[in-house]
């Protein structure tokens, strides 16, 4: 089956300078006890954008490391709208990855939160970054809006060589990309959504900060997940449409409260970022009585790819169908040339308007990723003869920690940065909560004596929380193949 395409705006900024003409007065942004307008929201977005081009940031990149709130909100779609490409950074990470990440991108302006100023002057310094600013209310009517084809975000992904790497999206890329989704899951003027997936990740970006200014609708806005704050805000808000994660989904039913919360304002749930198992779409579904429309995606991708259709058959354990104008196919690992036919296992590759430009500053990667038009995803999958696609493996050596992906050569590379550590691996297991974990395994060099928990702080000195090892193990010497690596086989079992 396929899906027509909706409107498609040129940008994601013409899609909010319309929300505003055609719902002036409609609730745009609900923060805390923070409650703007879409005329209050496009005033802010104008006066932030009019500062960022007086800074020369048109046509620069603008930085932000901002967590889930209305100035989250007003420098995303600020920078876009001063003509800058936008880097969104995640608050979770430590300075040593924001430093990695800044030193890639080399932005012109770094946009914080006025009370982490001060913190964040040093990191600013040690990077190069020329501005270090805040948002503090000014408004302003919208600049000229940005041309389709220019670029418009840099956002970062975890990568293989163990250093992240920063995806080059267009406007029209992205913008497209909510026009694909909304192909495939139709929103409805006004909807309320409540984000709690962070919006400097492209899942909460997509299906959180976009969405609502398609539909014109209210965007909830939590700091963090915290479940009773959720279950809370469900009610208080009068929630309509809950994109979450198969962490939130266990976690909340989980939880004392949710059998007492109030679901019935929530028509449509959605799930990424990680597999949803078909045993909690079963519960979720009979406990709220909602559907749990479950997608496929990633950062490359704009970030989505397909989708369970609401107006088609959902099929529980499938990531659904291709958006509109979006190819998917199953090819041979070896060569990614051989199209294989429904039931049969390989990489999945696609091809669409939102796939990315490249990787910046990494032209082997990109044409390693981007072959022939089409974005291999390193991802094991088959099609069914309705063209529904099944998630089976991953052919990178990836984790997926509640929704955010973990490369286990970045943590490697903090575990031999402790002076103890002669050898080290890192693997994933299964965890009924977040998805996966990460478990490490180290060998320590001769005389070292550092116990497992001290090495564990120096992980999480350097490493965001979602990617630190839940438990390391030290042994004698980690196992070997015949080739003399590291046998991750054995480790994953070990770990399981």
């Amino acid at each position: 089956m396929s899906a027509s395409l909706p409107l498609v705006y040129p940008t994601v900024v013409h899609m909010l300078a319309a929300a505003a003409a055609r719902s002036p007065d409609a609730e745009a942004l609900v923060f805390r006890d923070r409650r703007l307008s879409y005329r209050e929201y496009a005033a802010c977005v104008g006066g932030f954008a009019r500062e960022l081009e007086a800074l020369g940031a048109r046509g620069e990149r603008v930085a932000a490391l901002l967590g889930n709130s209305i100035e989250g909100c007003v420098a995303a779609f600020g920078a876009l709208a001063a003509g800058a490409q936008y880097v969104p950074l995640n608050p979770l990470y430590t300075p040593r990855e924001l430093e990695i990440i800044l030193a890639d991108a080399a932005p012109l302006v770094l946009v914080v939160h006025e009370t982490h100023a001060p913190a964040a002057q040093a990191l600013a310094q040690k990077a190069g970054i020329r501005h270090l600013v805040s948002w503090r209310g000014g408004t302003a009517p919208l600049p000229p809006l940005p041309e389709p084809d220019s670029l418009a975000l840099l956002q970062y992904t975890g990568g293989t060589s163990g250093r992240p790497k920063g995806v080059n999206l267009a406007h029209r890329a992205i913008s497209v990309n909510v026009s694909q989704r909304e192909g495939l899951l139709p929103s409805r003027a006004g909807e309320r959504i409540l984000c709690v997936m962070p919006i400097s990740h492209a899942y909460g970006m997509a299906m959180g900060l976009f969405l609502a200014a398609y539909c014109a609708g209210a965007l909830v806005l939590l700091p963090r997940y915290v479940p009773e704050d959720v279950l809370a805000a469900v009610e208080r808000e009068r929630i309509s449409v809950f994109p979450g994660s198969p962490t939130v989904f266990v976690g909340l039913m989980a939880h004392p409260a949710f059998a007492r919360t109030d679901w019935r304002s929530v028509h449509t749930c959605y799930s990424g970022a990680a597999p949803l198992s078909e045993e909690t779409l079963r519960r979720w579904r009979e406990a709220v009585g909602a559907p749990v429309y479950e997608g496929y995606g990633q950062t490359e991708a704009g970030p989505v790819l397909s989708f369970n259709p609401a107006l088609g058959a959902v099929k529980p354990g499938s990531v659904g169908i291709a958006c509109p104008l979006t190819e998917i196919q199953i090819v041979d690992v070896e060569a990614g040339t051989r199209v294989l036919a429904p039931g049969e296992r390989g990489e999945i590759r696609a091809r669409g308007p939102q796939v990315m430009l490249g990787y910046r500053n990494l032209p082997e990667e990109t044409a390693q990723t981007l072959r022939g038009g089409w974005l291999y995803t390193g991802d094991i999958g088959e099609l069914d003869t309705d063209g529904y696609l099944f998630i089976r493996d991953r052919k990178k050596d990836m984790v997926i920690v509640g929704g955010y992906n973990v490369y286990p050569r970045e943590v490697e590379e903090v575990l031999f940065l402790h002076p103890d550590v002669m050898d080290a691996a890192a693997v994933g297991a299964k965890d009924a909560y977040r998805g996966e974990v990460v478990v490490a395994f180290v060998a320590l060099r001769p005389g070292a004596r550092a116990a497992g928990e001290a090495i564990l702080a120096h992980c999480r000195a350097n490493l965001a929380p979602y990617k630190v090892p839940v438990r390391l193990e030290v042994l004698e010497a980690l196992p070997k193949t015949s080739a003399n690596k590291t046998d991750k086989k054995q480790l994953k079992e070990r770990a399981a």
